[in-house]
């Protein structure tokens, strides 16, 4: 514990190993075990390590916890490389002020670190049975690359001071099915898990990363469970990348006391890649990020009943151009996005997408992504009509000056919306289509105003006109009595001035008639179209 006394001098009962232990660690120097051959070395293969590699857990405790003072002029620390550690190693609730390196070892029980505070803490390809190190503190980092994990990791309200370091790690489902349950922990800076594999669920809910979140190129598998990666209420200060991973880079020495943050980015295009893969489903409902949230090149393989769920998320950008999920769905509800960058194949087809309520004030696709196909995507996000995701659509592209595509996108709206009306109403709205596209089409009003204008002076160009009052009429003009005819409110004069019979008459109330329509339908398209600013 902090400020207890140090042992100084070693156990009577050491063996050979454990001594050389003892000595190494008070000079901070590294206490290699390791046979010097890779299959003799590999700390998660079958091959038995003996008794002149082991060392127990208790002498390790004892080292941590109240170890000797270093040699004058040296600084104290564990460093282990290919040393079997025999028992069960527990630490909870200690304070240990030595920085800790362990290489290339294997543990022959579970580590018990619950409420146990580090300075520093490597854990370097590493077999473990099981690691529990709830509300664990470190004021530096933890690290745990390529180490095997065969009941779990349990990292539950842990604060970790600096990095969490979990690259190339492989996890394996404890009793409850969870890999890793890391629920309210806190990082503050880095969360590093590039090539990450887990076999269970990855349970982050509440938990907060002061920096960035990266899994890139990493396997998450939960298909028997409801999801791979829960975590709602997730906070990452900056981009949370679920992305492809590029391949083309070298691999650290494994002898490096401070293993790489970082393995590769996010490919670009020819580069050879290792996609992010998800099979389970997938929850961030509720989270923050303050850069974005980025799914290039991932991909989902759900059940029919799991859900890619980014209900409410809160991120200046979102970049979802993974592959499309063949089932389950994409849930946007409630979402807020300054920035949609997507492609035109990322989405999952008819009801695969629900996006009520989902707020973007830019769209960015990459690629081609015409008109028609982001209208699929309306439709195939509302199996039933919603005027809501429509009127955002046309929002953005007017916004962003594409008002033709804003006509079109409001003008399929009320196509869909005319579906759930009554057969009456229903056939008003057809008129307004055929005649004036619902007023988002103007130009067509005009066109068949000169049509029927046309077809009426023909008609009546036939007519041998008699006036009513015949010492008070005008010229008979065969056009501009049809203009008449058509134009409900403009009086202009011919009007009312001739005798119409038989079939004429029927002629000139089509035309009244005709007028009166397209009149209304042009009058309620354009207060509609005013209406939408």
């Amino acid at each position: 514990m902090a400020g207890a006394s140090h042992v100084d001098e070693a156990p009577a009962d050491l063996t050979g190993a454990e001594r050389r232990m003892w000595e190494a660690f008070r000079t901070g120097s590294v206490c290699d075990l390791s046979a010097r051959a890779a299959d003799h070395d590999d700390p998660h293969g079958d091959r038995v390590w003996g008794e002149g590699r082991s060392v127990r857990a208790r002498i390790v405790a004892l080292l941590l916890l109240h170890g000797p003072p270093p040699v004058p002029g040296r600084v104290a620390a564990l460093k282990l490389r290919g040393v079997r550690i025999t028992g069960r190693l527990d630490l909870s609730g200690g304070t240990v002020e030595p920085y800790v390196e362990l290489q290339s070892c294997r543990f022959d029980s579970e580590v018990q670190l619950s409420e146990t505070r580090f300075i520093t803490l490597r854990l370097v390809n590493c077999a473990i049975p099981r690691l529990d190190a709830s509300r664990l503190h470190t004021e530096g980092d933890l690290h745990l690359p390529r180490c095997r994990v065969a009941r779990g990791i349990r990292l539950t309200d842990a604060q970790i001071g600096t990095d969490l370091l979990i690259s190339q790690a492989v996890v394996q489902r404890d009793s409850r099915g969870r890999a890793i349950a890391a629920d309210g922990m806190s990082v503050a800076q880095d969360f590093q898990g590039e090539l990450l594999e887990t076999y269970g669920e990855v349970s982050l809910r509440g938990a907060k990363v002061g920096v960035s979140m990266n899994l890139r190129g990493a396997r998450l598998q939960n298909p028997d469970g409801r999801r791979a990666l829960n975590a709602p209420q997730l906070t990452v200060e900056r981009t949370l990348y679920l992305t492809s991973i590029a391949l083309d880079y070298v691999l650290g020495d494994s002898g490096s006391s401070t293993p790489p943050y970082g393995l590769g980015q996010t490919p670009t295009r020819g580069q050879r890649a290792r996609r992010f893969e998800c099979t389970g489903g997938l929850r961030l409902d509720d989270g923050r990020f303050g850069d974005a949230v980025d799914f290039y090149g991932a991909r989902f393989t759900l059940t029919e009943e799991q859900e890619v769920s980014l209900r409410r998320i809160q991120t200046p950008e979102l970049r979802f151009v993974g592959e499309r999920p063949e089932r389950g769905r994409v849930v946007l509800s409630g979402a807020k996005v300054v920035k949609l960058v997507d492609t035109s194949t990322s989405w999952p087809g008819q009801g695969g997408v629900a996006i009520e309520g989902f707020v973007y004030e830019n769209l960015a696709p990459r690629g081609h992504f015409p008109l028609a196909r982001r209208l699929a995507w309306l439709a195939a996000a509302t199996p039933e009509y919603s005027p809501e995701p429509y009127e955002r659509l046309a929002a953005v592209l007017r916004t962003s000056g594409e008002d033709v595509d804003a006509r079109e996108v409001l003008l399929a709206k009320q196509r869909r919306r005319r579906a759930t009306l009554s057969p009456a109403v229903k056939a008003w709205g057809y008129v307004q289509d055929w005649t004036v596209a619902y007023g988002y089409r103007p130009g067509r009003a005009a066109l068949w105003m000169a049509v029927l204008w046309a077809a009426g002076a023909l008609l009546f160009a036939q007519h041998d006109a008699q006036a009513i009052k015949a010492d008070e009429h005008p010229e008979w003009n065969p056009a501009l009595y049809a203009l008449d005819l058509l134009l409900p409110v403009i009086d202009l004069g011919q009007e009312g001035q001739w005798k119409m019979a038989g079939y004429w008459q029927w002629g000139a109330a089509v035309l009244v008639l005709l007028g009166w329509i397209l009149a209304t339908t042009v009058a309620a398209g354009a207060t509609r179209v005013l209406r939408r600013g």
